[in-house]
């Protein structure tokens, strides 16, 4: 759909007001846009890593989980990002980001960290929450490379992969909607036994999670009881994350990687945006209003 030959494309958020999707390609240092009326792609630069994103009530701004903290983000005449410090965080370890992230559905935003250099294999990463005007929260820790987080249509069931070789692993949560504290964690899905790594994730209409299986080229849908229900292919070996968007939230968007330093004449769009089809329609995307 679009050949955008991203390092890492991450992140698609549809914002319903302009038909849009937006997503980050985070090596770039770029937020992403596509607008469905025109089919034309804007991009702006920051002066770090992006990972996650979600829109801000009221202001037409973002809120994005960068290397150093989560920032403000906003979009100007020109090609740079606004990028105004919300909350610092105090990594684990060196060389390490905020990575997948998204809203609850009472607008907390919640994201995750990871050591950048996956080969290590730290399991430094953890989940924070944040709510305005306050600290990032600590909810969950011990991840290596922590994606897939998602939250079932009534919010209550809180989903959050590990994708690293090692792990490859989807968990439930139950999730106190009132005090934004995941517990009771238990295994959803182990992926070991399926194509693909578990990367980034969406939620449909019937309370079905799907999730791209990093590696394979596919795209898996899971009912609530952790059943594989299907799978659709892309045509490139690394996607990355999808979300629902359209006029109908029935189109699925998918990022995805090109990776560097390899032979891509099999997958010539890697790192491109895809839309698929899939037959069933998806939730709006939370805003950022705690």
């Amino acid at each position: 759909m679009v050949d955008a030959r991203n390092g890492t494309g991450e992140s698609p958020v549809w914002h319903a007001a302009e038909q849009a999707i937006y997503w980050v390609d985070i090596p770039a240092r770029k937020l992403c846009r596509w607008r469905l009326a025109d089919s034309s792609v804007s991009q702006w630069t920051a002066p770090e890593m992006i990972a996650c994103i979600a829109p801000m009530a009221g202001s037409g701004n973002w809120i994005g989980g960068a290397e150093s903290g989560l920032f403000e983000l906003s979009i100007g005449k020109g090609s740079a990002l606004g990028f105004d410090l919300l909350a610092h965080v105090d990594h684990a370890s060196a060389g390490m980001r905020f990575n997948d992230g998204r809203c609850d559905r009472q607008g907390r935003f919640l994201a995750g960290t990871m050591v950048m250099n996956m080969a290590i294999g730290a399991n430094t990463g953890c989940i924070y929450s944040y709510q305005k005007n306050s600290k990032l929260r600590l909810l969950v820790d011990g991840f290596i490379t922590p994606n897939g987080m998602a939250f079932s249509p009534d919010g209550r069931t809180m989903y959050l992969s590990d994708s690293h070789p090692s792990v490859q692993s989807v968990w439930a949560f139950d999730y106190d909607t009132d005090t934004g504290t995941p517990s009771k964690r238990r295994l959803f899905v182990d992926m070991k036994a399926l194509p693909g790594r578990p990367d980034g994730a969406a939620i449909d209409t019937d309370g079905c999670y799907w999730i791209c299986g990093n590696d394979a080229g596919l795209v898996h849908r899971f009912t609530p009881e952790g059943r594989l229900d299907r799978s659709l292919p892309v045509p490139v070996k690394k996607p990355a994350m999808c979300a629902f968007g359209g006029a109908g939230l029935d189109t699925l968007f998918v990022t995805s990687i090109r990776p560097d330093g390899i032979d891509l004449s099999d997958q010539p769009l890697a790192g491109g945006l895809f839309a698929l089809r899939p037959g069933v329609c998806g939730l709006p995307e939370p805003v950022y209003a705690a």
